[in-house]
Order: structure tokens, then sequence, then C-alpha cells
């Protein structure tokens, strides 16, 4: 795709998803507007036309960049020019932007009905399984059978949401008593739906992985034609809060994230892991970058714990932002590519319905 030729608008969150199956995913505050702002503010400033709802964004106003994923603010933005939709939302079957199927209108993201299907911890993390990658141990919790129930799988434990956004809701469990009182509080929290997800936890090194899809990239200069899913470096992640990584609206995960060094990239376990990561892309169809977060056991073999359709992706663009660089704009930056880089390369895969 020819990125000096388009005119890209922002989509941001601006409604909740449906339920689905009796389970909710939670909307994050602001709807993904902070990285959309981020998003086209770096785009427009290196020279990609960048539709916005005001005709002079402020810098520091996410809501001055972006517009709304619904069909009122799709057509603003199409009727103001835009010709492609970069989806920085959270997408589901029967989102308003499958509606809009004009020829030659673009898009960046995922395909709806993907994120749909694979947002579902529980349906992923079977087909991850059966396709022969490692996934740990797990088991689901009815609200119904919560009141006298009893895990068949040995403590410590993590109990989260089966559609989930980071690591809101993400608890460690060490005992009978803690885990009765973590599901009685989450189901009582009516956040998350009818049913959570339990499962092993891994007391080991935990790594990031990107996953980017087929396409032709520009790195350090050099034009590269990737025929198949590849990896981004992968990213340690450390300082866990109780064993678990805290949000990034919590803490930046530039304080508690480092890009693997060449030698542990290196590392047979490592190069294994990527390998899984990119079968894993390949089955749920990515159209645009993934984030898998992945954990290693006592004796240090890696397990795939988390498929993230949609990557936080937030980035160091705006002034007042310098911070907020994510997981997969670290790994971008190990590749020898800024945020601006990696947004411009994300770009050219544009794709059309």
């Amino acid at each position: 795709m020819n990125t000096e030729r388009c005119k890209v608008a922002v989509l941001y969150q601006a409604q909740q998803p449906p339920i689905k199956d009796g389970i909710t995913k939670p909307m994050k505050p602001g709807g993904y507007a902070d990285s959309g702002a981020d998003i086209g503010y770096a785009l427009q400033q290196h020279g990609v036309a960048v539709i916005t709802p005001v005709e002079r964004p402020e810098v520091e106003k996410d809501f001055d960049w972006v517009f709304p994923d619904t069909v009122v603010g799709i057509e603003r933005a199409l009727g103001l020019g835009a010709d492609t939709l970069w989806l920085n939302t959270v997408l589901f079957e029967g989102h308003p932007v499958d509606s809009f199927k004009r020829a030659g209108l673009m898009n960046v993201g995922q395909m709806a009905k993907n994120v749909d299907v694979y947002d579902d911890k529980v349906f992923t993390n079977r087909k991850l399984t059966i396709a022969g990658l490692a996934v740990p141990q797990s088991e689901i919790v009815e609200a119904a059978t919560v009141t006298n129930y009893k895990t068949a799988l040995p403590f410590p434990l993590v109990a989260k949401p089966i559609r989930g956004r980071g690591s809101i809701g993400v608890s460690l469990v060490t005992n009978p008593q803690e885990l009765s009182e973590t599901l009685r509080v989450m189901f009582a929290e009516d956040l998350y739906g009818t049913s959570l997800y339990l499962e092993r936890f891994l007391p080991g090194e935990e790594i990031t992985v990107t996953v980017m899809p087929p396409g032709g990239y520009t790195i350090k200069g050099q034009e590269r034609k990737f025929e198949g899913y590849w990896s981004l470096p992968g990213v340690r992640r450390f300082n866990h809060d109780r064993g678990i990584a805290p949000y990034n609206g919590t803490v930046a995960v530039v304080n508690n994230s480092a890009v693997l060094t060449d030698d542990q990239e290196k590392q047979d376990v490592i190069q294994s892991l990527y390998r899984q990561c990119e079968i894993a892309a390949n089955l749920v169809g990515a159209r645009a970058p993934i984030r898998i977060d992945c954990r290693a056991d006592e004796e240090g073999h890696y397990f795939l714990f988390d498929l993230n359709m949609k990557p936080n992706m937030t980035g160091a663009s705006r002034p007042h932002r310098q911070d907020q660089d994510s997981l997969t704009a670290l790994a971008a930056r190990k590749l020898g590519w800024s945020f601006p880089d990696l947004l411009l390369n994300m770009l050219r895969q544009a794709w059309t319905r």
C-alpha cells in the first residue's frame, strides 16, 4: 500500500461489546482514545494525511485525533475524506465497521469476526492445544457452581476473565480459601459475566511476543518480504505484583520490561517459542500485529497463556507521553523501528474487505 497517498482516520472504542454466551468484556475508560491519538499524531508528523474530527487537533487532547467506532463516527470520518480506517478498538461480530464495504476502503487491524471468536480464552486455548502448542492447564468456573467449588488443578492458580483486558481482574490464588473469596468477589462485581477462567500458575520468566502478519516491510532501510507470520524480538517482563504483571495503566511497561538481548534471542527455547507464537497467529488469521504473553514453568518450558488480538498500541510520540511505549513498540525499537516506523509498516499491511 502507498502510505503517501492514503488518508487515515483512527477509530476508538465508543461502545461496550455485546455480552457473548454470558461473558462480558470490560471496556477500557476512554476506549483507547489515548493510543489512538498517539497513532494519529505520529502518522501526521511523518507525512501521512490523518483525518481528524477537529480542524486543528491539539496535541494533548486525545479525542481531537480519533473518531468513535459507531456508524455515525465512521460516516463522519469517511465524509471528511478518509479512505483508510485504523481499527484501534475492540471489534466483535456485527461491529459497525463491517457494514462499510465500499470499494477501495482500507483497514488497519483485525477482522471483526476473528476477534469475536479468538477473544474467548477458552476457545482459543483449546484450538492452540489441539494444534500441539503449549498452553497451561485450565478449567472453567460457572457462577452457579461457585458456592462449593473445588478445583482439580494444583495451587497456586491464576483466576481471570474469559474475555479480559490486560491484567485487569487477574489474580493469583494460593489456597482453597483464597480461591473461594476471589471467585466470590469477581462474580459479585458482575464485571466479567457468568463464567471465569482458572489456569495453572507458571513461576518462571514471562516473555511477551508480538507477531506480525505476512507482507512487505522496511527494516533498516531495506525492503523485506515475509511470506509467513514473523516475530518481533521478545520482551521480558519483571517486577510482578504477586506473580502478575501489573496493568500498564498503573505501571508503564517501560518500567518493568526489557527487550531480550541478542544472546537470549539465540537460545533454542526462545526460537522455539517464536515459532509457536507464529503458528498461533496463523491459526487465528491475524491481519495485523497480535501480542502473545508466554511464561515458563519450573523447568524452563514456555507456555502461551494469553493471546491478545488487539495489542495495546500506545507510543512515545506526543511530548507529554514519552514513557508510554507499549510492549510492541519496545520490541520494534530492537528491530530498529521508531514508533512511527512501526506504524508506517503496519499501514503498509492495510487490507480491504
